[in-house]
């Protein structure tokens, strides 16, 4: 099942009616593109032989009146698996945002990335994968033929995994760079997690499990449809399926397998994400709810549903549930003192996010990596949400995985890798 990325998240184009008696001015004129090319030969060119001024600051939009919540919320400290710990109040999302402006230059040139710009450096859109200082971009990892959606770093393993839709996952030599191995699985990768030498598919109607250290291969049956997301919480294996059920299997470390252990229904779409963090489990749906389960009783304590669009993300910091949707926003929950969820702040962007992660930079404060559906990945500041910088792809990034020594990566949907360097080494914790 695909889901539909640029649907509701396209930009609008009205044309504006002519017949006006106004002077030309800078807001209804264009640049002469041969005059930025250095060649035009027009006297007098109906065009202006100047740039157009970048936009002026935007003031960042106001979130609804943040809720009052107590300081000890119930969440027991950040998951291993995404989010660094961050400890502070409520109201301070958001609030040193300032205003941040976004010029024009900040959009990829397409003829620059089919290797065909005809401007050169005199072209006004980049010819770089970012923007920002606080980070590089190490090398590219070619292979895949369709979107990754998943990266992985066994424990204990030189080697970086990469899974994709074009049913093949890809074994990276950490060292050099280089694809070291192929395997065909013969279905679409539609997630794939790593949790301490096991390496966790999953696929149509089942999760392969891979131990690469003892090279055990399991394949885990009762998935109906596609598995879209993966999650380990103790001795617990959850899978979010793509009929709207959560099946959990218990590691018997004794037999060294994964026991069906129950079933959760609650859901009535896809489940898409999936994530684990002081005693709960978060899973987000393509029917724009998230559900919080208990890991004690596998019951279900609590339904949200203020997103208006497939919940594509999900990350614990601490006392805060951050959630991300293709309703184009991140909100930020964070528990009352009757111990429900409720959102403190929701950050805006302009089109749809598709993943969220996080990491603690050089200074051990918490930056937030966003993908978004503009094939862009921003990151930002907390809890200000003030931006640090930005990453662009050729496609939608799908996957964000964070490695050792300020390494992380990123997958998009052209089937590319990239390696990213922190420029002063964060404190990162995997993703």
């Amino acid at each position: 099942m695909d889901l539909d990325m640029n649907g509701g998240n396209k930009r609008v184009f009205q044309r504006l009616g002519g017949g006006s008696n106004r002077p030309p001015t800078d807001s209804n004129q264009k640049v002469c593109f041969h005059w930025r090319a250095g060649r035009c030969n027009r006297y007098p060119c109906p065009y202006l032989h100047r740039e157009l001024p970048g936009p002026g600051p935007v003031a960042a939009s106001s979130s609804s009146t943040n809720k009052r919540v107590a300081d000890e919320s119930g969440f027991a400290g950040p998951s291993h698996r995404r989010g660094p710990g961050f400890s502070g109040s409520a109201n301070n999302w958001g609030r040193f945002g300032g205003n941040r402006t976004v010029t024009k230059t900040e959009k990829l040139c397409k003829f620059w990335v089919d290797g065909n710009c005809p401007y050169g450096d005199k072209c006004r859109y980049l010819h770089c994968w970012s923007k920002g200082d606080s980070f590089s971009l190490l090398t590219q990892l070619d292979g895949h033929q369709k979107v990754v959606t998943g990266i992985a770093l066994p424990s204990g393993s030189d080697k970086l995994y990469t899974g994709s839709k074009d049913e093949t996952v890809r074994i990276w030599d950490c060292a050099s760079g280089q694809c070291t191995g192929v395997l065909n699985l013969g279905g679409e990768v539609g997630c794939m997690i790593s949790e301490g030498p096991w390496l966790l598919v999953g696929m149509p109607n089942l999760v392969k499990a891979w131990n690469i250290q003892n090279n055990a291969d399991l394949s885990l049956t009762g998935p109906v449809g596609q598995v879209y997301s993966l999650v380990v919480g103790t001795d617990l294996l959850f899978a979010g399926t793509q009929d709207g059920s959560i099946l959990v299997w218990k590691y018997n470390s004794t037999t060294s397998c994964f026991d069906p252990a129950a079933s959760l229904k609650g859901h009535t779409l896809a489940v898409v994400s999936l994530y684990v963090g002081a005693n709960r489990l978060y899973s987000g749906a393509m029917d724009n709810s998230i559900k919080v389960w208990s890991l004690e009783n596998l019951q279900c304590i609590q339904t949200l549903t203020e997103h208006t669009s497939v919940v594509m993300s999900l990350i614990c910091w601490e006392q805060f549930l951050l959630s991300c949707s293709l309703d184009n926003t991140v909100k930020i929950w964070a528990a009352t003192e009757g111990g429900n969820l409720e959102v403190t702040y929701t950050h805006k962007e302009e089109y749809g996010v598709l993943a969220l992660c996080g990491v603690h930079d050089a200074e051990a404060k918490p930056v937030l990596l966003c993908s978004c559906n503009d094939n862009s990945l921003h990151l930002y500041d907390l809890p200000s949400f003030t931006g640090r910088g930005k990453i662009l792809a050729k496609q939608e990034i799908r996957s964000i995985q964070i490695g050792p020594g300020g390494i992380f990566f990123t997958g998009d949907g052209s089937g590319q890798v990239k390696v990213w360097k922190w420029s002063t080494e964060p404190t990162a914790i995997m993703s």
